[in-house]
């Protein structure tokens, strides 16, 4: 488990992980933009993958893009927390960055799919908060797709195919928000945010904090 250390007098706060899955096209990108704009103190985690960049997408920025022998040499090194393959590529989150900032008392947004949530779970569950999104229609899931004018028609069809079996998994998730308009769910984003970073067990020194109040009582 990570911890963050609390300054002198000071309750610290050690970070958390926050995952955002959906099928494609049910708002997770829109939404984790608008949330890490949002909030300052949330960063995203840059994933490695092994497909090509799309048109716009800048490396380290959007992804870190690697060939197959760097990802394999991650995998074999324990450097990932978490790979799955996706419509032929693979992604993995890199482990280093993440735990820097769960030290530093910084949340990570996660954008992964519930693969790579599952294996989070298994690995670091305590610092875990995970959300699903759904989309409020099939229908508004396949216009979704459409506009987003970055895959072809056979990709689209595929991704839609899959949207049943990927939402299948909501139960894994501790949260589940239905997307049906951006500034609603993005509130419920914030409020879910809030809540977690208040549980006890995440306020480093709350123990020495209260000792000290009773203390002076």
């Amino acid at each position: 488990m990570v911890q963050a250390r609390p300054h002198q007098n000071k309750i610290g706060r050690r970070g958390l992980m926050f995952v955002l899955s959906s099928p494609s096209g049910a708002g997770k990108t829109t939404l984790s933009r608008l949330l890490l704009e949002e909030d300052s103190n949330v960063e995203l985690s840059i994933s490695v993958t092994t497909r090509p960049k799309r048109p716009g997408e800048i490396d380290g920025r959007d992804y870190h893009f690697i060939d197959h022998a760097h990802f394999d040499a991650m995998v074999k090194k324990g450097a990932l927390l978490e790979w799955a393959k996706v419509f032929g590529h693979r992604y993995g989150t890199p482990r280093a960055p993440v735990f820097r900032a769960l030290q530093a008392g910084r949340d990570v947004l996660f954008d992964i799919d519930w693969q790579g949530t599952k294996q989070l779970a298994k690995k670091e569950r305590t610092d875990l908060v995970s959300v699903f999104i759904l989309p409020p229609t099939a229908k508004e899931l396949g216009r979704r797709l459409q506009q987003r004018a970055q895959d072809s028609k056979d990709v689209i069809r595929s991704r839609m195919a899959k949207a049943s079996g990927e939402m299948s998994h909501w139960r894994e998730y501790d949260y589940v928000i239905v997307n049906r308009h951006t500034d609603q769910a993005l509130a419920e984003l914030l409020a879910i945010l809030a809540a977690e970073r208040l549980k006890r067990e995440r306020q480093v020194g709350l123990s020495d904090f209260v000792r000290r109040l009773q203390t002076r009582l």
